[in-house]
């Protein structure tokens, strides 16, 4: 670590063990509400469900009260690319709902996203969906020990530009994670690679794709929260939090550690 560096946050291996927890925690968390996605619910009560798990689990939610956020989880549907919120609107068939999930365990994070379809949707917006989903795997399997930051983004951009015109969200990015939820350093789903702070054992980063299928650009609604698209395109978000080991590649928000997928990819599983 260098100048650049500080306040970087290096975790022991008991308080990765912890995020590791919070990571269950959350996923558990959104296959929950994956399961409870159809026409007709509110994401209010998608929010509940998760809020109900994540207590029952002896976790809290840390989306909830952060900067004043009323939800548990943040839910965006079709337009809306990050921090919806919650509250009476009822998923139609042929929506799409991206929720974003977190969990504290004895003050440790956990942070993933996954986006979901309500019914049939047409085959584009299922495409953008797993180009998103994948370009995070990618981004995760770009990041070595000794590598730098910007090669995670680099690996996201090179993977969507190839499948297509999308538009790769800038203003709102992957972070470090720990003792709290967002902390350095950022770390962008674009640009060059070899740059930015080093890739070592104990740093956890939550990596977090979005893209449209038109304009980057997004504005943010009056509640202060609510960000969508300026053109109405669609958008998909994924996010994992990992780590880095000695023996590879540790996927915290991930039940199996993400080992089958890594496999799929050819990375070294390094999670216990």
């Amino acid at each position: 670590m260098g100048l650049l560096d500080r306040g970087i946050e290096i975790k022991r291996p008991e308080q990765i063990e912890r995020m590791r927890e919070a990571g269950i925690v959350t996923r558990e968390a959104l296959d929950l509400v994956r399961d409870h996605v159809r026409p007709g619910v509110t994401t209010g009560e998608l929010d509940e469900i998760a809020e109900t798990h994540i207590r029952s689990r002896g976790a809290v939610p840390n989306f909830k009260g952060y900067h004043g956020f009323p939800g548990t989880i943040c839910t965006s549907v079709n337009d809306i690319v990050v921090h919806g919120i919650p509250g009476d609107r009822e998923l139609r068939r042929g929506d799409i709902i991206s929720i974003d999930c977190g969990a504290i365990v004895d003050g440790w994070h956990g942070d993933a996203a996954i986006t979901v379809a309500v019914g049939p949707v047409p085959d584009e917006v299922l495409e953008m969906m797993a180009v998103c989903e994948e370009s995070m795997w990618r981004g995760i399997a770009a990041a070595r020990l000794g590598g730098r930051v910007t090669d995670i983004g680099h690996s996201i951009e090179t993977y969507v530009r190839e499948r297509g015109s999308y538009g790769i969200v800038e203003d709102y990015v992957g972070h470090g994670i720990g003792s709290a939820m967002h902390q350095p350093p950022n770390v962008p789903n674009y640009g060059k690679p070899g740059r930015g702070p080093k890739l070592v054992t104990g740093l956890v980063l939550a990596v977090e794709p979005m893209i449209t299928q038109g304009t980057i650009d997004t504005r943010v609604l009056p509640d202060e929260w609510t960000v969508e698209t300026v053109d109405g395109s669609w958008s998909a978000h994924y996010e994992n939090t990992f780590t880095l080991t000695d023996a590879g590649t540790w996927v915290l928000t991930e039940l199996d550690g993400g080992k089958a997928k890594l496999s799929d990819l050819g990375i070294p599983y390094g999670g216990r």
